[in-house]
């Protein structure tokens, strides 16, 4: 009885952070898409733009863990059990994608670069016609300090963002002063020098949601349905 009960709160703690941490993932969606105009970096996913993806994510990590918290506080099977679907879902779609990846990779990298290409172009010609000042690439260039795809060259003469810049004079008075690496480039070069820690994180994502899955089937069958109660 006492293991149930500290595994119930457990299962609430954890769930609890996670909620806050998805509610804070939502809220930076809903302040990007209402404080700045995007432009999709990858055109054939027009909906998924920065703003669109923090906004998804984060109603899904907040869903799953309210489930999950909701569930164990309550001591409800319905929601355990919807609880532990969900995340055997989510389990199986990441699993799919990495697979996807790994067996895939070159095919993966070739369409990805052409409609980054694609993106890029979209992006010129709206900065051109002045109907965004702000997109998801100076987000990009920002975040990770990178320009374009490759290199700056990537962009139009004359175009160039000022995001590109690598100082506060370049930014001020056009001084041709960029970030040297692509930002494809610097992300695909970062995620090899890091392929270690990149795996240890999809391996403790992937325990964490398993022991959720446990911890959540194992109070569903020690809670009785007419009385709600331990057995």
């Amino acid at each position: 009885m006492s293991c149930l009960k500290c595994l119930k709160y457990t299962m609430c703690a954890v769930n609890f952070v996670f909620f806050i941490c998805g509610s804070a993932i939502f809220g930076l969606g809903i302040f990007l898409m209402t404080t700045s105009r995007f432009a999709a970096l990858l055109p054939s996913l027009k909906a998924m733009s920065i703003a669109n993806s923090l906004f998804i994510t984060g109603i899904i990590i907040t869903c799953v863990s309210f489930l999950g918290f909701l569930g164990s506080l309550k001591e409800n099977r319905c929601l355990l059990i919807s609880f532990f679907i969900l995340l055997f879902i989510l389990m199986l779609v990441e699993l799919t994608v990495a697979c996807v990846l790994l067996m895939f990779e070159a095919q993966v990298d070739k369409s990805i670069t052409e409609d980054l290409n694609k993106g890029l172009k979209i992006s010129v010609k709206n900065r051109h016609e002045n109907k965004t000042s702000n997109d998801d690439w100076d987000i990009v260039h920002d975040a990770f300090e990178c320009c374009g795809i490759n290199n700056a060259s990537d962009w139009m003469v004359g175009e160039i963002p000022k995001s590109c810049c690598k100082s506060i004079a370049c930014r001020q008075n056009g001084t041709a002063s960029y970030w040297t690496k692509g930002c494809y480039t610097k992300l695909k070069d970062t995620f090899e020098n890091n392929l270690l820690n990149a795996g240890i994180g999809v391996i403790v994502v992937c325990v964490i949601e398993v022991l959720a899955m446990c911890f959540s089937m194992t109070l569903f069958c020690h809670i009785s349905r007419p009385s709600l109660q331990y057995k």
